[in-house]
């Protein structure tokens, strides 16, 4: 039997990258992975965490109590009470801790002299929080009087990490990050030059790391490489199968006694993943009316939708753009008419099932699908105010036409919200339809807002995306259950690394570790040989 690595997730949310890496299994349906440590410091992400490693507990599936509570038979379960042995093990590897306070590298670090004296050898995962070096969050700390940048405790985090790989010395590690971090400095200094630097030098004494880039082979396979700019570093989820356009720096890392063993061999065309659309993984979700943010009731809600669409129709006419009301607005007028024919309006939330479409690549489908689920959970709509709604159905059947949403100045003057930079051009995507055939744009943190960016495609519905939404566009499983208010719910998502990308970075560092053995000249400096991937020196 092939060795397992044990796997250790820092900075971990609700666990996207532990439950790709947890659930590969190579051709011989060997489990590579095993997670013993994950530490996250925000309370409802700690809760969904420490769930989905008990979870992990059960080898054979999941319990059936989960089902009949995913399934809407019962309460959520005393899960400590039910299986202690698996509870007790789950909040072992579940700690809840704040990396960067004494308290929480104190709790963290007896846990890592643990598994150090197991002796297996270690993979480490994860990537310090984003805010300090996101657009937003840089444009934001801009505008505070007394904000000082080097003494934001939040651009150093990343030492935390540095200092694990340091302590723990493990075989490999995956590191993930906004592509702000590119561009962030202190002072005039990059941070991300001083991030490569000081992961290269981890444990240097011991001859470091060597850094790689996740690119694609001839074939659309996922690869390690070499990176010749920062820009290497940049992965475009969407490009592995993940229906969604979103772009993060991900650094790879293999020890230097290792890095020579990064496989190079061809790959067949059925390792790329099909690309995937909103469509691919939304087209089967039963539709929902969004709700009122005041008054609400279903004839309300149909009569504020049938004057906001009647209000898009008549800005359209009245609209100066010819060209553009030339296009829409037959589209608004049809969409318009459907709407006030039909029936009753659906629920602000439905309990059955929601297939997913036939045309859904395979891989995706089979990922994100669990035969045992007859309900739908997180499938509830928000409430908006009316006259988004008028604002949602434009955004919505202008996407329909053209293929993308609107920008601001492509809005009827009529639906102009009194927003003072509303024609500044600094908020030029504020109310953003996801159009349905191809990747959504990123799904961040900001969905828990207000849901203006993530706004449905179908202009019947008028609403923004649910949770479950999210989390698909995401690739979370429909079995992964977030705990926490809705709004916590929607930043743990938001701020997830895609469970199904994460699936195939730990299949491609698995073929990278397993690679066939290289020539005698390569053997480690430290007398373990090439191929000993146990911590050195414990």
């Amino acid at each position: 039997m092939p060795q397992a690595f044990q796997v250790v997730d820092l900075f971990a949310g609700p666990g996207g990258l532990a439950e790709g890496f947890s659930a590969y299994r190579d051709g011989d349906g060997h489990q590579p992975f095993n997670i013993v440590l994950s530490v996250e410091k925000e309370a409802s992400a700690h809760r969904t965490l420490l769930l989905r490693s008990f979870l992990r507990q059960f080898d054979e599936g999941f319990p059936p109590e989960y089902y009949e509570f995913l399934n809407g038979d019962r309460g959520y379960p005393d899960w400590s009470t039910l299986y202690p042995e698996e509870w007790a093990n789950a909040t072992e590897e579940a700690v809840r801790a704040e990396l960067g306070t004494e308290k929480g590298n104190v709790a963290v670090r007896r846990r890592l002299a643990e598994i150090r004296a197991l002796g297996a050898p270690t993979v480490i995962i994860g990537g310090p929080p984003c805010q300090a070096y996101s657009l937003v969050g840089r444009a934001r700390n801009k505008g505070k009087a007394d904000y000082v940048p080097g003494e934001d405790k939040r651009h150093f985090l990343y030492q935390e990490y540095i200092d694990i790989l340091s302590r723990l010395r493990p075989a490999a590690f995956v590191m993930e990050n906004v592509k702000g971090m590119l561009s962030s400095s202190i002072e005039g200094d990059g941070i991300f030059e001083s991030v490569l630097k000081d992961l290269r030098g981890a444990a240097r004494e011991h001859g470091g790391y060597e850094l790689f880039a996740i690119g694609s082979d001839e074939f659309g396979g996922m690869v390690f490489q070499t990176a010749d700019a920062h820009r290497d570093y940049i992965v475009e989820a969407e490009k592995f199968g993940v229906p969604q356009a979103r772009h993060r720096v991900i650094i790879v890392g293999l020890r230097r006694d290792l890095a020579s063993r990064i496989a190079r061999r061809r790959r067949d065309a059925s390792d790329a993943p099909a690309p995937a659309t909103v469509r691919h993984v939304l087209a089967g979700m039963p539709p929902l009316r969004s709700g009122l943010s005041s008054d609400d009731a279903d004839i309300k809600w149909r009569t504020r939708v049938s004057e906001q669409m009647q209000k898009v129709c008549m800005a359209l006419i009245a609209s100066g753009d010819q060209s553009a009301a030339a296009q829409v607005l037959p589209v608004a007028q049809a969409a318009a008419r459907q709407f006030l024919a039909a029936g009753a309006p659906p629920s602000r939330q439905v309990s059955g099932p929601s297939p997913l479409p036939e045309e859904c690549p395979r891989a995706l489908r089979e990922w994100l699908a669990d035969p045992l689920l007859g309900s739908t959970t997180h499938h509830s709509s928000r409430a908006h105010m009316a006259d988004d709604l008028g604002r949602y159905f434009f955004s919505a059947v202008f996407a329909q036409v053209t293929g993308r949403a609107p920008k601001a100045d492509e809005f009827p003057e009529d639906l102009a919200p009194a927003h003072a930079n509303w024609s500044s051009g600094i908020f030029k995507d504020r109310f953003r339809a996801q159009p349905w055939d191809g990747p959504s744009t990123t799904v961040t943190s900001h969905i828990s807002k207000d849901g203006h960016y993530f706004i449905h495609p179908d202009a019947q519905q008028c609403r923004s995306f649910t949770v479950r939404e999210a989390a698909r566009l995401q690739t979370f499983p429909d079995n992964y259950y977030f705990l926490g208010s809705r709004t916590e719910q929607y930043t743990q998502v938001g701020n997830a690394v895609p469970p199904f990308l994460a699936r195939q970075i730990a299949a491609a560092l698995w073929n990278a570790l397993v690679a066939e053995a290289a020539p005698a000249s390569t053997q480690s400096p430290h007398g373990q040989g090439a191929f000993d991937l146990t911590p050195i020196n414990l």
